[in-house]
């Protein structure tokens, strides 16, 4: 796919705000891009603000963004910003027109959100993603598609690989799964260069905290604060926790490869346990916070860990960042904030 030449979006502000310390602490890796004109959307928010900074200034970088849960301050000076909301189809269009590659990051921030507002996520993160594919599909854009482990739910063994059976246990997850088969769909029914990108639990500097946010961001403010670190059930679940540059990652290999129409998981293949996890926090915040449980949340996935064959043997994909790096970078972000 050529590059095209670049221009101004017409609905982009003339202000600019500086670089985000979130983006000064990860190291990117270098890509292909250069030159191409590039939209993301949720290009504000936290994973989507990492591919932004990875890709300027070599790209002519567009970030879409009703600014929701994003933060204005998360776009680097280099970028195009264009605050709007996925729904507004018109201004979506117009965004995707001026793309040769889009990578979707927007949608609902979270499972618990979603629980709560199922249909708003339904909007935001399945009918988005169509209306994204649709426009790229009139105007020839490739679609790297932020997908989401979510839509696996309980699975029946681990590593998944992304065969598995897919059995959603939220709006979200469900969601994503909608999300995950048009990108597909469109690929093999219309030509479409597509890439769903299965995000397992990711994390790193930037990462919000808040009332849904993730639990590194929720066990690394307890624990800098010396509040006791909350663990819900025994603590014995796992996760699959992949690191925000590894993600990036990911996302610039999908833009390139050859091999479209696929889903892959984004993942590490080496889960820890939720307790563990605690204690590692508590430890690298030099923290003397207690480790209490809580009730197990119902429904709670018990175990989840994604293999990456797919994508180390299509994509060429290598996590690099190991889990105690991730952490203490992690964690130093935090006591910075």
């Amino acid at each position: 796919m050529d590059a095209r030449s670049s221009s101004r979006h017409p609905d982009a502000p003339a202000v600019e705000p500086p670089r985000s310390s979130a983006h000064d602490l990860v190291t990117y890796p270098t890509h292909e891009l250069g030159g191409t004109r590039v939209l993301v959307t949720g290009g504000a928010g936290f994973i989507g603000s990492h591919i932004t900074h990875a890709l300027t200034p070599d790209a002519d970088v567009t970030v879409y963004d009703s600014l929701a849960s994003g933060d204005r301050s998360n776009v680097p000076a280099e970028a195009t910003f264009v605050e709007a909301d996925v729904r507004d189809g018109d201004a979506l269009e117009r965004a995707v027109e001026a793309a040769d590659v889009v990578f979707h990051e927007a949608a609902m921030v979270s499972v618990a959100q979603s629980v709560e507002e199922p249909l708003a996520s339904h909007e935001v993160t399945a009918a988005s993603t169509l209306a994204v594919l649709e426009a790229a599909r009139r105007h020839d854009a490739r679609v790297v598609l932020a997908s989401s482990a979510a839509l696996y739910g309980q699975p029946e063994t681990t590593p998944i690989v992304e065969p598995a059976s897919k059995r959603p246990t939220s709006p979200y997850g469900l969601d994503k799964l909608a999300a995950d088969h048009y990108a597909r769909l469109y690929h093999d029914l219309y030509g479409l260069e597509t890439a769903a990108l299965r995000y397992f639990n990711v994390y790193g500097p930037g990462q919000p905290p808040g009332e849904y946010a993730g639990v590194i961001s929720v066990f690394a403010e307890q624990a800098l604060a010396d509040e006791p670190i909350t663990v819900e059930g025994d603590g014995a679940q796992t996760r699959d926790f992949v690191h925000v540059s590894d993600v990036v990652r990911a996302n610039l290999l999908a833009a390139t490869t050859d091999a479209v129409g696929e889903a892959y998981n984004v993942a590490t293949g080496d889960p820890i346990s939720i307790r563990r996890l605690a204690e590692r926090i508590r430890a690298l915040s030099d923290s003397d916070s207690s480790i209490v449980h809580d009730d197990a949340r119902p429904g709670d996935i018990r175990h989840s860990a994604g293999s990456i064959d797919r994508a180390r043997e299509q994509l060429d994909f290598e996590p690099t960042v190991s889990i105690a790096d991730g952490l203490a970078q992690t964690i130093e972000w935090f006591r910075a904030r």
